[in-house]
């Protein structure tokens, strides 16, 4: 048990630190976040994407009946479960005038504290509690909640900034949507290319020098491939680890086939197929990788082709080429896409086309490429055409760097757009 004193000093040096400490805040767009509702609020993402200035930021909102936690602040690594209910008398005892009244826990990390659950439930159902949990651990993904909370939660996912969080960050007003047209757009175009190289991880975007920012994307990498992947899961083939990290890294926005991976590396070091399998789930669990199927009527078909690739964010691929921009483009355009919560797929037929969008009963075929030239032009519009009728849907998207016009071929309508405006114009 930790003592009472223990858990004032750390819940007010805590709302010292938040209130007087920390400076201005910048507001994260979240959707579906619940009102009224009797839940569990879990923001569960990668580490470094920001889930603990948001906590700061409801706290702020709600500093007079909130308490925040860090559990893993060095002072608490004796709390257990039973330590929860000493922490919620603390905290009236210091505020007794909210005895019986509304308040709010917000509990960072909480997935250290074995059995976290049981009492989150209890706390929200029985005990007027409003309780929000954050952690990096793929422990705090839906599919790893406990039964305790099963249908008594409300996860949401958090990605790193998206480009319009970017720009507000920048202290772009993108309510005001002249911007977009206006000779002010030659600055958002010049922010995008910096958004395309070095991603969204909050602390990335607030440094100023290209190698302080250099760094902090190595100082995460090794964090995330130590903490989330090697130790959260106790791996200890190391080289497999290694190997499968720098092609997952160097193959985002690609097909990514773990039977030719298999057959590539077999003779370099021991591994089995199934720990391949295995070890590549884990970077899926991790979400440092997600996975694209193949747009299908059949889930045979979906499950043996191989998947393409994309990461958490750009400023994390290992770039080699020019050719990579398109690549940059289309991993941000699937990012977007998932913040939109869409059902997204691939399309491959006698043609590609990179994402089919599924919403409700409706099909919208996307295509990104860096530019539309003479030598593309065919191949990326054939692609997208062969989607467009296999989906029966009468138009489709072409996303580029800077183009910008409408065409009609094949009684499609086809909308050619700059990613950056297409994602601003939502």
């Amino acid at each position: 048990m930790i003592s009472k004193s223990i858990l004032k000093e750390i819940i007010l040096t805590n709302q010292y630190f938040i209130t007087r400490k920390t400076k201005k805040i910048f507001k994260r767009t979240i959707d579906g976040l619940p009102k009224n509702i009797n839940k569990v609020v879990i923001l569960h993402g990668v580490r470094r994407s920001g889930k603990t200035y948001i906590l700061f930021d409801f706290f702020k909102q709600n500093k007079n009946k909130s308490l925040y936690i860090d559990f893993e602040d060095e002072r608490l690594i004796d709390f257990n479960l039973k330590d929860f209910q000493a922490l919620k008398e603390v905290f009236l005892e210091l505020n007794p005038s909210l005895l019986n009244k509304k308040i709010n826990f917000f509990l960072d990390e909480v997935q250290n504290i074995e059995g976290w659950e049981k009492f989150c439930r209890r706390a929200v159902e029985r005990e007027n509690l409003n309780i929000f949990v954050s952690g990096s651990s793929s422990k705090m993904m839906p599919f790893e909640i406990h039964t305790e909370l099963r249908g008594r939660s409300w996860s949401i996912e958090l990605l790193p900034f998206s480009f319009a969080e970017y720009l507000n960050s920048r202290g772009m007003n993108l309510e005001d949507k002249s911007l977009i047209y206006t000779a002010k757009s030659l600055i958002i175009k010049k922010h995008f290319t910096k958004y395309m190289k070095w991603g969204g991880f909050p602390e990335v975007v607030f440094v100023k020098a290209d190698a302080d920012k250099e760094k902090l994307i190595k100082e995460y990498m090794s964090a995330m491939f130590f903490r989330d992947i090697v130790e959260r899961y106790n791996l200890s083939n190391i080289q497999l680890v290694d190997a499968l990290t720098d092609k997952l890294f160097s193959s985002f926005s690609l097909k990514f086939s773990l039977n030719f991976f298999y057959k590539q590396y077999k003779e370099t070091f021991p591994f089995s197929k199934d720990s391949l399998f295995r070890y590549y789930g884990y970077f899926i669990e991790s979400m440092l990788v997600f996975e694209v199927k193949k747009f299908s009527e059949s889930s045979y078909k979906r499950l043996r082709n191989p998947a393409k690739i994309y990461l958490i964010d750009t400023g994390l691929a290992k770039r080699t080429t020019s050719d990579d921009f398109g690549r940059l483009l289309e991993n941000i355009a699937f990012l977007e896409l998932k913040r939109r919560q869409n059902e997204i797929f691939y399309f491959q037929e006698k043609n590609e086309c990179d994402f089919i969008v599924k919403t409700k009963n409706k099909f919208l075929p996307i295509q990104v490429c860096y530019e539309l030239n003479d030598k593309n032009f065919d191949r990326e519009t054939k692609g997208l055409i062969e989607a467009c009728k296999h989906t029966s849907a009468k138009e489709g998207i072409v996303l580029t760097l800077d183009e910008e016009k409408d065409i009609l071929l094949e009684g499609i309508n086809i909308k050619i757009l700059p990613l950056w405006k297409w994602i601003l114009e939502k």
